[in-house]
């Protein structure tokens, strides 16, 4: 068998179920690797290690009676600090929440409690998860495991750098803006990011504790080293949430295709909106290259009636829309009042937009689905770019805004390298991101692979297939 910590979360309950360790034997070795690991990455910044251990106790005391609580049994694993954790401190990066306990779990934490899992720490995150890079006041910066002077992404940040470390073997992210897909990209592990509205994600911070409202575009999503784990930890979170459970069911539609042949994919890996960096189109290269050798019939060429640059500008208005709960009146007025056309001023004015506007940018993003509709009836998957380019170094200047990142095809506006998230998340779909290797700065590369509205089975059949060609989950050297 392999080491514990290199052990999925399918694999881990499996050895656990077989007598080939314990659930206190996985969770004092992640422990351990943590405490002699994580110093300079700093990716797991709370952790309740007397309790886990009484939860693990219990874990395998029930096995040796026969009773097993679900697929996740005795599981030990760690949960991004914006989900609420009950008797676990839970802060979302804000200092004014920095003592915050609370009593009940998010519901995609209960969900796999309930399947057996045992919940040991948190991980970074920007504060408020609203940034692509993962520091706060509260616990300082993460690091990328791979180069320490890079950010591992954000908001999900300490979850992709804990799993990239092998201190946990799943994660829960959350992506409004691309919080699963950027990190997963940035550190080189998976990450799923469902369709709008099937993961119930009642009990995360933001907005305030106790907040009942779903954003616009917010998911919550499985992080992890494998596709099956992703597809497991989906199953378990995903169903009805308070307000529909008493008569809606979720019924995925099973994968369109199960043979890597029988997928019809098409490939948009590069747009003059957001040119990719050519250490990114190498590494893509060489997957498509992989790809076709196995069998894949690969279009290059097929595009949806959406322009990259529609679906940016659509995207962008309603993300700023969707995060103006955060501001007082005054705030919004003078946001309102911003003037120009620099990143800073238009940002403003998004997150001031009246209500008549966003209705505008909502119908716009009704007629993208309808194209995308259209796009997937004769195609099962598109491929998609994370990023422009692999993991940037830390800039935590303000405002956010106005930060420069410097690609190989040129330095761009901060908010411009996430342009690749729009089109899966301005129109709800499901887009799950696979390492597909290394570029040659030493950093890795994702990709993301966006299916049709509840496609969510067949995005992660093709990541299954795509796993199967490129290798495993990449290790950063060093862990």
């Amino acid at each position: 068998m392999a080491e514990l910590h290199e052990l999925g979360a399918i694999e881990l309950a499996t050895a656990i179920r077989e007598g080939r360790t314990t659930s206190r034997a996985a969770l004092e070795h992640l422990l351990d690797r943590i405490g002699r690991l994580d110093r300079t990455v700093n990716s797991v910044v709370t952790l309740d290690a007397d309790r886990a251990r009484r939860e693990a106790d219990a874990a395998d005391a029930a096995l040796a009676a026969g009773d097993v609580h679900g697929p996740l049994h005795g599981v030990p694993m760690t949960i991004k600090d914006s989900f609420s954790t009950a008797g676990m401190r839970t802060t979302s990066g804000a200092p004014e929440l920095s003592g915050h306990v609370p009593e009940e779990d998010a519901w995609p934490v209960a969900a796999l409690r309930r399947n057996g899992a045992v919940i040991f720490g948190k991980t970074n995150l920007p504060i408020y998860a609203g940034d692509m890079q993962s520091y706060n006041e509260i616990f300082g910066t993460t690091t990328n495991p791979w180069n320490e002077a890079r950010t591992p992404g954000g908001s999900s940040g300490g979850s992709a750098a804990a799993l990239a470390c092998r201190f946990t073997p799943l994660e829960v992210g959350s992506d409004i803006g691309g919080s699963i897909r950027l990190p997963a990209h940035m550190s080189g592990v998976y990450g799923h990011k469902p369709t709008y509205g099937i993961v119930p994600a009642h009990g995360q911070i933001p907005g305030p504790p106790g907040t009942l409202t779903q954003a616009d575009l917010a998911v919550a999503g499985p992080m992890a080293r494998t596709t099956d784990d992703l597809e497991l930890a989906l199953d378990l979170m995903s169903g009805p949430d308070r307000w529909n459970s008493p008569g809606w069911r979720l019924d995925l539609p099973a994968s369109r295709a199960g043979r890597l042949g029988d997928f019809r994919v098409a490939a948009w890996l590069d747009d003059p909106a957001c040119p990719v960096d050519p250490e990114v189109t190498d590494v893509f290269a060489a997957m498509l290259d992989a790809l076709g050798r196995a069998g894949a019939d690969v279009d290059t060429s097929a595009r949806p009636a959406v322009p990259l640059e529609k679906a940016a500008q659509r995207f962008y208005a309603l993300l700023q829309a969707a995060l103006a709960g955060g501001y007082d009146r005054g705030e919004i007025d003078r946001m309102a009042a911003a003037t120009g056309d620099t990143p800073v001023a238009v940002t403003k004015r998004n997150t001031a937009m009246r209500h008549r506007d966003w209705l505008s940018h909502n119908e716009s993003r009704l007629q993208m689905r309808l194209r995308f509709e259209e796009f997937f009836a004769h195609h099962d998957v598109l491929l998609l770019p994370v990023m422009p380019c692999v993991a940037f170094p830390h800039d935590h200047s303000e405002p956010m805004a106005g930060r420069i990142v410097a690609t190989e095809a040129a330095d761009r506006a901060y908010w411009d390298v996430n342009i690749w998230m729009a089109p899966a998340g301005a129109c709800w779909l499901p887009a799950t991101v696979v390492p597909v290797g290394v570029a040659s700065s030493g950093l890795p590369v994702g990709v993301q692979i966006v299916g049709p509205y509840l496609g969510d089975r067949t995005t992660l059949a093709f990541a299954r297939a795509l796993e199967a060609i490129v290798g495993p989950c990449p290790t950063p050297p060093g862990f």
